[in-house]
């Protein structure tokens, strides 16, 4: 159990450890020389149409002096604000007051900076400087008021930087979950096609190597079958990539469905029987997806690991408010097999909708696939 001064320091270690704001801000923009083009003159003229404010000139060209620290304020924002800090109080000692010129409020800006872009040490130090420069002003002629006041405006642009630093990493802890949930995704969908095809692809070789000398026509065949199974897989690699580059939802093809099972039983062996019973028309898209990427799965691994398997029986059946799937294969019984990326991806296909799937031994031999998912997708 930490100590207890242990739980009192760890929000401020936190803060000390905390990283430099994400995303990475530019070093310097065109905005910023407009700024510091607009400043430079507008100093000039205060300190011109104000006599009544103190060693105005002297103020005037320690602002501008200081106008640069506004170039690099994101790539060294709490250098920059240590800088000005640092000169206009040595001025202000000098000269005996604080800048009352209306255009020192750009110290606000650097400020900020430090606030939305730097480290937690940066953030810290620039607590420090400002509370340091505020004791400094007190040892001048003030009040009360200017007291409050300042506090305020140091308060708010702080706040104000530290809820939109809040916001940018929420929104960048967001978009790095959705770019993990499509690598997921991706991973599983070329699983599931890539694997499928080869799989066909390379059954299909063996028997064309073994059937080449006894029986050219079979053999011919099995090329045949090759043939089509790698412009498959070549037309879906395609449609993935076209995908991954277009953002246009005309560019992307329809998901595969349960009207497309037929495909399953194009490249034997086993034989694959498909049946499906019920209103298929009503079935949400996703639902469909997943029943059909299940199916080729558990396919795929028949015609790989099913010992003297000669079919794989897919029966889907859809209720009202269910959708049951089972694929088995009449093979040898064998023992569990450690789960891979394709029974884990069917599991979590699963999971992901609201339903459940099983694979394993079935009662009287071979090995079933049973997945069960809600006929309207409310579960996901």
């Amino acid at each position: 159990m930490p100590a207890y001064h242990e739980g009192m320091t760890s929000p401020v270690r936190a803060l000390w450890n905390t990283p430099a704001a994400v995303p990475v801000p530019p070093a310097r923009v065109w905005r910023d020389w407009v700024l510091v083009g607009v400043l430079a003159p507008l100093i000039v003229v205060e300190a011109a149409l104000r006599p009544e404010v103190p060693a105005r000139w002297v103020w005037a060209v320690t602002l501008a002096a200081l106008l640069p620290t506004l170039l690099w304020r994101r790539a060294r924002p709490f250098t920059m604000l240590a800088t000005a800090f640092a000169l206009s109080s040595i001025v202000g000692l000098v000269v005996g007051g604080d800048p009352q010129l209306f255009t020192a409020a750009y110290f606000l800006i650097l400020l900020y900076a430090a606030m939305r872009w730097g480290s937690g040490r940066a953030m810290a130090g620039a607590g420090v400087v400002v509370v340091v420069g505020w004791f400094v002003s007190l040892l001048g002629p003030t009040t009360s008021g200017d007291v409050i006041g300042s506090v305020a405006v140091v308060v708010s642009i702080s706040s104000i930087a530290v809820a939109l630093r809040w916001r940018a990493a929420t929104r960048a802890r967001e978009l790095d979950r959705v770019r993990l949930l499509e690598r997921e995704q991706l991973a599983r969908e070329l699983h599931d096609t890539v694997a499928h095809h080869v799989s066909a692809i390379a059954i299909q070789a063996q028997a064309g190597t073994v059937l080449a000398a006894a029986d050219p026509d079979a053999a011919t065949q099995a090329l045949r079958v090759i043939e089509d199974e790698a412009a498959r897989t070549l037309s879906e690699m395609r449609s993935m990539v076209r995908v991954l580059r277009e953002s246009d939802e005309a560019a992307q093809e329809p998901a595969p469905g349960i009207a497309d099972l037929d495909r399953l039983a194009a490249a034997g062996p086993p034989a694959v029987r498909v049946t499906v019973t019920g209103d298929v028309g009503a079935l949400p898209s996703p639902i469909g997806a997943a029943v059909f990427r299940i199916a080729q799965e558990a396919v795929t691994n028949a015609r790989r690991h099913a010992r003297h398997a000669t079919l794989v029986d897919v029966t889907v059946r859809l209720d009202p408010d269910r959708v049951r799937l089972d694929v088995r294969d009449d093979g040898e019984t064998t023992a569990s097999a450690r789960p891979g990326f394709g029974i884990t991806g069917m599991l979590e296909r699963a999971t992901m909708l609201g339903g459940s799937c099983t694979a394993g031994p079935a009662p009287g031999g071979g090995w079933l696939v049973a997945a069960e998912l809600p006929a309207t997708g409310a579960g996901s």
